[in-house]
């Protein structure tokens, strides 16, 4: 009796991948935000340098200490960094696809499984 109450290693197995990737979608989406958060804050940079004038004093973080920069310097870094960001996130938004399509194909094995499973006669005796 407790045989058929087991579930069977293969469907175990997709139930832990299909887990597994769940977690991995989950770390995948909140780097995704940071990256969108961080690409937002060096667009309304940029946008406010362009506002200043260009003998404007300018200061950057560095660590826990602010620097002058010039407008110039700080521009070019600013634009490398958005340049970064946007490479990062078409990157997050590729691996977020094929983890969705990865999903999809756990999810249908797993369906296939368990319909193999429940189409097996249950009291015949």
């Amino acid at each position: 009796m407790s045989g058929s109450a087991e579930i069977p290693p293969q469907v175990q197995n997709l139930l832990a991948q299909l887990q597994q990737l769940k977690i991995q979608m989950e770390a995948l989406g909140r780097q995704k935000l940071q990256v969108e958060a961080m690409l937002r804050d060096a667009e309304n940079a940029l946008e406010e340098l362009e506002k200043v004038d260009d003998d404007a004093l300018i200061y950057k973080n560095v660590g826990e200490l602010m620097i002058k920069a010039g407008k110039d310097a700080v521009k070019e870094e600013l634009s490398e960094k958005k340049e970064t960001y946007g490479l990062r996130q078409k990157t997050l938004e590729r691996q977020e696809e094929r983890g969705q399509k990865r999903y999809q194909q756990l999810q249908q094995q797993l369906q296939e499984a368990l319909g193999g499973v429940t189409q097996q006669p249950m009291g015949t005796a």
